[in-house]
C-alpha cells in the first residue's frame, strides 16, 4: 500500500504533482483544508507501506510519525515547517529545509532535478515566494508571459485550500490533484483545464473584491490588522488576501482576523522585508503555529485578541 499525505494548498498540491508524475503510483490520498495538519492521524500504515508526507509539520505530527515508523512502515517526509527532534530510523528519509525562502515544491523540484520545474514554479507562487519562483524560472526559458500564467495557477491554487472546512472550498484538495494530474505543466492546465481554472479564477476575483473592504483594527506602517466576517468567502480569501497585501507593503507585518464564533481565525504575514516572526507570535497562543514568514492560529478567542494584537504589533516595532 502507498499513501500520499500532502497539505491541501498549493505547494502541497505542486509538491505531490511532481512527485507522481515523475514516479506514478496508485495511492490513497490523505489531504484537507489548508489548516488541517495532523494529517497522519488518519494514516495506518505497517510493514510494507510507503507513506510519502509533504508540506506538513513533522513537529505537529511527531507522535504519528513514531507509531508509523513502529509498525514498519517506510516514511518519505519534505517539508519546510517546524520540524522538532527528526527521528532516527532507517524507516524514514526526511528532507527538511526551514529556510524562509524555500518551500516544499521547491524542495522536490531539488530531488527530481528539475523534471516538472513549471509545478514548481506555481507552488513557491502560491506560497508567496515570488523571488524564490523567479530565480527558479530563470534557467528554465519561461516567458514573462508564461511566468504569469504559473504565478496565476499558483495564487488560485493556494486560494482554493483556505476554509474552515470543505465545504468552503471550491475543490475538496483531493478532487483538485486528481484534476491536475493529467497536465504535465501548469501552463498546458491553464490551455486544456479551463473548466477548472475559471471557477477557480471567478470566485478569487470576486471573494478579493469583497476582502478589499476589510475593516482595520490597528493601520500603522509597521503593522495592520484587518478583520473579515463570518462568512464562505472571508475564509477562502483570508490567506491569499494576506499574501497580497504583503506584496504591496514590503516593511509592513499583517493579520488577518477572520470571524468565527466566539472568536477569530487568524492569518498572520510577516513582512517581505523581514521574514522573521510568524511562528514566533502564533505559538504562543493555543492551536497556533506556522513557519517564520507565514503562520497563524486556527481558534483565537475573542478574549485573546487584544493580546494577540499587541504581541503582534510589538513584535514588528
Amino acid at each position: 500500500m502507498h499513501v500520499d499525505v500532502f497539505n491541501g494548498d498549493a505547494d502541497g498540491l505542486c509538491a505531490l504533482l511532481q512527485l507522481r508524475l515523475a514516479e506514478p503510483k496508485e495511492s490513497t490520498l490523505i489531504t484537507g483544508v489548508k489548516r488541517d495538519i495532523n494529517l497522519l492521524n488518519r494514516v495506518d500504515a505497517k510493514s510494507g507501506d510507503i507513506v510519502t508526507v509533504l508540506d506538513v509539520s513533522m513537529q505537529k505530527n511527531a507522535a504519528d510519525l513514531s507509531r508509523l515508523l513502529a509498525q514498519g512502515a517506510e516514511v518519505f517526509y519534505c517539508d519546510h515547517h517546524q520540524a522538532g527532534e527528526i527521528p532516527e530510523s532507517d524507516q524514514l528519509t526526511a528532507l527538511i529545509n526551514l529556510d524562509a525562502n524555500v518551500c516544499t515544491s521547491l524542495l522536490i523540484n531539488g530531488y527530481l532535478k528539475g523534471a516538472f520545474v513549471e509545478w514548481a514554479i506555481a507552488g513557491a507562487f502560491g506560497d508567496n515566494l515570488k523571488d524564490s519562483a523567479r530565480a527558479v524560472a530563470k534557467p528554465s526559458g519561461v516567458s514573462e508571459g508564461e511566468l504569469a500564467i504559473l504565478e496565476r495557477v499558483g495564487i488560485l491554487l493556494n486560494y482554493n485550500g483556505y476554509g474552515a472546512s470543505l465545504d468552503d472550498l471550491y475543490f475538496a484538495p483531493d478532487e483538485l490533484f486528481k484534476k491536475l494530474l493529467p497536465f504535465s505543466s501548469p501552463l498546458v492546465f491553464f490551455k486544456e483545464g479551463k473548466t477548472t481554472f475559471d471557477v477557480l479564477d471567478q470566485g478569487y476575483d470576486e471573494d478579493f473584491a469583497k476582502a478589499e473592504q476589510a475593516k482595520k483594527l490597528f493601520d500603522q506602517p509597521h503593522a495592520a490588522v484587518l478583520v473579515l466576517p463570518d462568512a464562505p468567502w472571508a475564509r477562502r480569501v483570508s490567506g491569499v488576501f494576506g499574501n497580497e497585501l504583503a506584496n504591496q507593503h514590503l516593511d509592513r507585518a499583517h493579520a488577518i482576523f477572520t470571524e468565527k464564533e466566539g472568536g477569530y481565525l487568524v492569518s498572520v504575514r510577516a513582512p517581505l522585508a523581514n521574514k522573521q516572526g510568524a511562528d514566533v507570535i502564533c505559538s504562543q497562543f493555543e492551536t497556533g503555529g506556522g513557519r517564520a514568514a507565514a503562520a497563524g492560529v486556527n481558534f483565537l478567542p475573542a478574549s485573546d485578541a487584544e493580546k494577540f494584537v499587541s504581541v503582534f504589533c510589538d513584535y514588528y516595532k
